[in-house]
């Protein structure tokens, strides 16, 4: 049996926004065994000690809107990459990710089983990986990333990519089932045009009622949920009534919308980050005019709509959407948010409340007896600054990742 004590620690819990005074905590094989302050247990032997001399320690970090697969801008170098060396720099993003205190990671758009299960079995270093494989997209829609003048239908479903084409009911219930057999632990549909595709339209709709249902019943079917991507009111809405059990970006939405949310105790996952450092690249980003056009559009709009969705309780998870050579960006988020959030809220966004839209309460995000033993420790106070957390480099002093000292 593996065990750790961490000690002369000051121990943040997420559920309640509060830090102790100088505590301990003590991790079994893997797991959170016991917390407390004052004098820590004696270890045994075979106990390793790993005092911290005041230093904060918090549950790794859940970063739930990621794409692995996405390691590059350049789309040309990248149509000639192989799966496997795909994979291999997924991977790698994979390690660099979890040594900037992201010890759970959820893929919706790309990752597959066998990423995940490399990840599970130490075969690379990086954090828990929860992937939803390709998303759907309807033709036309923000995963038909086809030339205008491409007539032929998409080829090469098994090649790793971000999305997958399917139209009408029948098309995508075998659609969902087919990511399902592959693993996936949720089921991204892209219900309204998006900055990176060329062709449409913010605010476009996409996908019928019918459609969505049908992918919400195949995914309850599975034991599992429906995420979307979308902007506007018109889209989220069709795809709340639908039953979709949360909705990423979200950077459009009306306060009637934000109501239909918390009425549905669905999850938004903003992702600032991403519109602010591809705002930075400007040309350099490879995106066309056009699209540069619709990413200052929601740009301009996140900040305001996260401050109302908090307002109106929304349950509200951290999330970056970061491509390429944007990733180092990652822990950015937290300032942003920090800009009309409590810290405490923001820490809760990225913990607890992103451990129960993954369906891992009590698992992950929390240093209750019993969980996964995924902890930080960081010189300074996150709920005081929340710059802690944005500046791992320097403020950063251990990742542990299951029990295990990274």
């Amino acid at each position: 049996m593996s065990r750790l004590l961490i000690t002369d620690a000051h121990l943040l819990h997420p559920e309640t926004g509060t830090r102790t005074e100088a505590g301990w905590i003590e991790v079994a094989d893997g797991r959170i065994a016991a917390t407390g302050t004052g004098r820590p247990p004696a270890p045994g032997e075979a106990v390793r000690v790993l005092p911290v001399n005041g230093a904060t320690v918090l549950p790794g970090l859940v970063d739930a809107h990621v794409h692995l697969l996405v390691t590059s801008l350049d789309l040309v170098d990248a149509a000639s990459w192989t799966p496997g060396y795909a994979t291999v720099r997924a991977l790698a993003e994979a390690g660099r990710m979890l040594r900037r205190g992201f010890t759970t990671v959820r893929d919706v758009g790309g990752a597959d089983h066998g990423m995940a299960r490399a990840l599970a079995e130490g075969l690379a270093l990086g954090p828990r990986l929860i992937h939803g494989g390709k998303a759907l997209s309807q033709t036309g829609g923000h995963g038909d990333l086809r030339p205008l003048g491409e007539e032929a239908l998409p080829c090469c479903e098994s090649r790793p990519n971000f999305a997958r084409i399917a139209d009408g009911v029948d098309a995508v219930r075998a659609a969902a089932r087919d990511e399902f057999r592959k693993g996936a632990a949720h089921l991204k549909v892209l219900v309204s045009g998006g900055v990176a595709s060329p062709h449409d339209e913010i605010a476009a709709v996409q996908y019928s009622e019918e459609e969505l249902r049908a992918a919400v019943e195949e995914a309850g079917n599975h034991n599992r949920y429906v995420t979307v991507h979308a902007y506007h009111p018109r889209a989220v809405e069709r795809a709340l009534r639908a039953g979709v059990r949360c909705v990423e970006h979200g950077n459009l939405l009306d306060d009637a919308t934000l109501r239909l949310l918390v009425e549905k105790d669905a999850f938004l996952v903003p992702t600032l980050v991403a519109y602010e450092q591809t705002a930075k690249l400007g040309a350099r980003s490879g995106l066309p005019e056009s699209s540069r056009r619709k990413l200052t559009e929601v740009r301009d709009a996140g900040l305001a709509t996260l401050e109302r969705a908090h307002r109106a309780g929304v349950n509200l998870v951290f999330g970056s959407d970061l491509l390429g050579p944007l990733h180092p960006a990652q822990p950015t988020e937290f300032l942003l948010r920090a800009e009309v959030q409590p810290a405490a809220d923001v820490i809760r966004s990225a913990t607890t409340t992103a451990a129960r839209l993954l369906g891992l309460e009590g698992e992950i995000g929390t240093l209750a007896a019993g969980a996964h033993a995924d902890l930080l420790v960081v010189d300074g106070d996150p709920l005081a600054d929340l710059g802690v957390l944005a500046d791992p480099e320097r403020r950063l002093r251990h990742v542990v990742k299951a029990g295990a000292v990274v």
